[in-house]
């Protein structure tokens, strides 16, 4: 009896101390807490790592998420086929200009639906692992682009008086030696392929595809193509009001849809720990202890900690139509990065956020998930492309879709 309730007196006693320890450490109020509102199936996270191809992967994310949803089938799409395909046509365009045109490692969500259509896609494994053929683990475009870039520099500014078509033979034995020869056949799951024929079986119409983007230069519910030099097949976007634009990512992710994602993620409010804010600075400052001269001092890296030590608590700026024109205009809005967005989420203090698949690897404090509010993405969004049946019914009869 009596070594019983020394048993209990000694469990007691240990309830106390672990209680005192939890009292003893008390919570980050600054830390965002998520509910997730609606949450669209979604394939693995991947890592372009040190390629700039996230136009690539994310738009290739929403190809998945859109095969998913339509047959319930998973796939991995191959990467490396879409830029093989891409940076010869992008070269062949260049040439065509005499030079007066960037070639880039950059892209737009455009490329991948032009390749798909034309080139058709294979799945990853049909093609080499990406870094693979020049012994990394993963895309490492550092040499690869040192040799390509000068590469088509020199044929497109050539001054010769006729060019041979010898220069795409060289391109393409570039290409095929760091990114691996595109297949003309392959076997998935027992069944023989072609690229065509394998895209003609994944169960989407790629014609449902449009681009939707807002911006006051040009008339609302009409087209046009996005003026930013990695737009440079001159896709045309749908033109809304920004207020449209938000309805429209709302009840795409709320209908079951995920939205392939481009935007500026070079803002100080885009933090590297998968938080994303648009930031009132003025009101930042003065929350953390500082006065507007020395917040301008500070490097973009501080900046980004004393964001991320104020969490949900980062005053935020109201975005408008005219703050988006002029941001543009004057090339603070630029088209640095695509992403996914995939779906919905409130913090603890009821804001919400959209729930967005980066392609940096597991980085960050959500395993390579960032949390962007809505705010960001009304302010940073350059366009997206989207099925046109996620857009309301209203506003696709605006824009004749």
């Amino acid at each position: 009896m009596k070594k019983t309730l020394a048993i209990m007196l000694l469990a007691c006693f240990a309830l106390n101390v672990s209680a005192a320890k939890k009292k003893a450490t008390p919570k980050d109020a600054n830390k965002p807490v998520f509910t997730i509102i609606k949450e669209n199936p979604i394939t693995s996270v991947k890592d372009q790592n040190r390629s700039g191809t996230c136009w690539d992967y994310s738009t290739l994310s929403f190809f998945e998420s859109e095969i998913l949803k339509a047959t319930g089938k998973t796939y991995d799409l191959c990467e490396s086929f879409v830029a093989n395909k891409t940076y010869m046509d992008r070269a062949i365009q260049v040439v065509r200009f005499h030079g007066d045109c960037q070639f880039a490692q950059g892209g737009s969500a455009e490329d991948v639906l032009a390749t798909m259509k034309q080139y058709g896609i294979c799945p990853e494994g049909a093609m080499p692992f990406p870094g693979s053929l020049y012994g990394d683990s993963l895309n490492n475009f550092g040499e690869f682009f040192s040799v390509l870039e000068p590469y088509v520099g020199a044929v497109a500014k050539s001054s010769a008086k006729k060019i041979s078509n010898q220069w795409k033979v060289g391109m393409q034995g570039i290409l095929d030696a760091y990114l691996g020869k595109c297949p003309e056949k392959f076997t998935y799951e027992g069944k023989e392929y072609t690229p065509k024929s394998f895209m003609n079986s994944l169960g989407i119409n790629l014609n449902d595809y449009v681009s939707v983007t807002s911006y006051t230069h040009h008339p609302f519910y009409t087209t046009f193509a996005v003026e930013v030099q990695d737009n440079w097949r001159f896709p045309q976007s749908y033109n809304v009001p920004m207020d449209e634009m938000m309805e429209i990512i709302d009840n795409a992710v709320n209908e079951g849809y995920t939205i392939a994602w481009g935007g500026d993620v070079s803002e100080e409010g885009f933090t590297r720990q998968g938080l994303a804010y648009a930031v009132d600075t003025k009101k930042a400052e003065s929350l953390a202890g500082s006065d507007m001269a020395r917040w301008l001092k500070l490097t973009a890296d501080k900046k980004r900690n004393i964001i991320d030590s104020l969490g949900c608590k980062v005053p935020e700026i109201v975005p408008t139509q005219q703050m988006r024109q002029e941001r543009f205009d004057n090339w603070e809005l630029t088209d640095d990065h695509g992403m996914l967005i995939y779906g919905i989420a409130k913090d603890q203090n009821g804001k919400d956020y959209y729930m967005v698949k980066n392609s940096w690897g597991e980085s960050g404090k959500y395993k390579g998930i960032w949390y962007m509010t809505k705010s960001f993405i009304a302010a940073n969004t350059m366009d997206f492309l989207i099925n046109k049946n996620a857009i309301p019914a209203k506003i696709r009869q605006k824009l004749g879709l």
